[in-house]
């Protein structure tokens, strides 16, 4: 009911423009605030390199001083730990995955030094801190709503999984950055192209034409960001493709419903064969093109692996081909190389987690222990430990699975469009890998779709909400279990922060956290 004293209340709060638009920017200001400090505090503790940092730091230095990746000498990681890194050989290093995000890295560890390990991984905070002002934006976009847009970035900003992925020096948390801007950019275009193409059906109808095709636009400066984004997601890690690809179809997709909500005769062909293919070159080509573009350091250079591959006697290829560049054959052998090893990879891991039980989050990475002796380390009783594990927020991750799958049945039964954004983000992120049961694949990959789980979440926190035109006692209502739902989520992010930050805590402590067998 309008009048209701809910909204009598939240009007007196906003009262004034001045104080409407401090929630509107200073919430999304507030929320990326609290995710910096979570994700910055103490980032050089511990100073050491962890998990697969000991390939990702290494890589992206030599990366820098030599425009490959290189090889270094052993002991190279106990000299990162004891502040003397060394310099890496001119060997090359075999590497599977593309440039971009070492060079990200490397532009972190080029301005603090290579023996500080803040410069290790201040890029992937900075990414990880401006992924939760862009879910703000786009829950903004969404929902329409400033309170789900501050939540949806509050959750983001407090859970787990996305404070230690941002934590430490790994691609992933840089693959989720760039997919969240081609999201976004792709939110942007579906408003941008339906307002123009239902400007341009309207102006020849009324000069008395009959726009059966409908227009096609060129200029689609959204779609051409979102193939920026793309392209560098998948210049980090391949999997940024299942974006592309997803979104490329839902771009043709929701062009087709469009021209059939305008009334277009042809509207079928139109969107297939006459705009489709001008969507594809704004899209794919640009993704490609800055794909390309992140191997620049290897074109340039004669060191990298494989460079040298098509000057060998017996490699190049002849015939038809025989004009295509060298450096162009042995990046494409380099390619097949990399891509033979990831689907072949099958081998043992502790750590090693089958995607079917990622929603449920039943084996996080456990990427740092140690157990600090009495008297070291900040080690103040009888047994300690220091961990870094990337486990979310247990009430976050289980929330978010159950809004999963009532997202799923909204879309079956109402067909609402931001559902169906919401689902494709956590389809193109999740669904590929049931195709690899086998291979070796961790949890913490979860970070690239954890946005759209977050938004599924918030989703289904809109309806417990209710609306305007609810009766009162049931606002009232659902403001108590959000309320209730957000305080006790806070709290566990509070709980389980030293497991996420590596500080020392007592071993007890430690063990309260094993809340599965398959935690420890």
């Amino acid at each position: 009911m309008t009048g209701s004293r809910l909204d009598r209340w939240w009007e007196r709060t906003l009262r004034t423009e001045r104080r409407r638009k401090l929630w509107i920017w200073g919430g999304p200001a507030a929320v990326t605030l609290l995710a910096f400090v979570l994700r910055f505090w103490n980032l050089g503790h511990p100073h050491s390199l962890v998990f697969d940092e000991t390939f990702y730091v290494k890589d992206s230095w030599s990366l820098w001083l030599n425009g490959y990746e290189s090889t270094w000498p052993d002991g190279a990681d106990e000299g990162f730990a004891n502040g003397d890194a060394g310099s890496p050989s001119t060997n090359p290093s075999y590497v599977v995955h593309p440039p971009l995000g070492k060079w990200l890295i490397a532009l972190g560890i080029a301005v603090f030094g290579i023996d500080d390990s803040t410069g290790w991984r201040i890029s992937t905070v900075i990414a990880g801190t401006l992924a939760v002002l862009l879910v703000t934006l786009i829950a903004k976009r969404l929902f329409t709503s400033s309170i789900l847009a501050v939540l949806a970035g509050f959750l983001f900003a407090i859970d787990g999984h996305a404070i230690v992925m941002a934590r430490v020096s790994l691609l992933d948390n840089f693959v989720m950055f760039f997919v969240l801007a081609g999201f976004g950019a792709i939110l942007l275009d579906r408003s941008w192209h339906a307002s123009r193409l239902a400007a341009k059906v309207a102006s020849a109808r009324a000069r008395g034409a009959d726009p059966a095709w409908g227009p096609v636009l060129w200029w689609r400066p959204w779609l051409l960001a979102a193939g920026v984004a793309f392209g560098a997601a998948t210049a980090v890690k391949w999997n940024g493709l299942y974006f592309l690809a997803a979104f490329g179809a839902y771009v043709i997709v929701t062009d087709l419903l469009l021209r059939r909500r305008l009334s277009l005769s042809l509207w079928a062909s139109a969107a297939v064969l006459k705009q489709g293919p001008v969507s594809f070159v704004t899209l794919v080509p640009v993704a490609a093109v800055v794909y390309l573009a992140s191997w620049t350091g290897w074109i340039r250079t004669s060191g990298g692996y494989d460079r040298q591959w098509a000057d060998a006697v017996g490699n190049a290829w002849t015939g038809t081909f025989a004009w295509v560049p060298h450096w162009f054959q042995s990046l494409l052998h380099y390619h097949q190389s990399a891509y033979s090893f990831h689907v072949g990879l099958s081998t043992p891991h502790p750590y090693a987690a089958n995607p079917l039980g990622w929603l449920l989050m039943i084996r996080p990475t456990s990427m740092y222990y140690q157990s600090p002796a009495t008297g070291t380390d900040g080690c103040a009783w009888d047994a300690c430990s220091s961990a870094i594990t990337s486990i979310g927020n247990p009430l976050i991750w289980w929330g978010a699975a159950v809004a999963l799958g009532y997202c799923v049945y909204r879309l079956g039964r109402y067909r609402e469009w931001q559902v169906g954004l919401i689902v494709l983000g956590v389809a193109a992120g999740y669904l590929p890998w049931l195709l690899y049961l086998n291979r070796t694949v961790f949890q913490f990959y979860t970070i690239v779709f954890e946005p759209y789980l977050i938004l599924a979440l918030v989703f289904a926190i809109g309806k417990i909400l209710g609306s305007r035109d609810d009766p009162e006692e049931r606002r009232f209502a659902g403001v108590g279990v959000i309320g209730v739902f957000v305080t006790i989520t806070t709290l566990l992010s509070i709980f389980w922060y030293p497991l996420w930050t590596a500080i020392t805590v007592p071993y007890w402590f430690w063990h309260l956290h094993a809340w599965l067998p398959s935690w420890v």
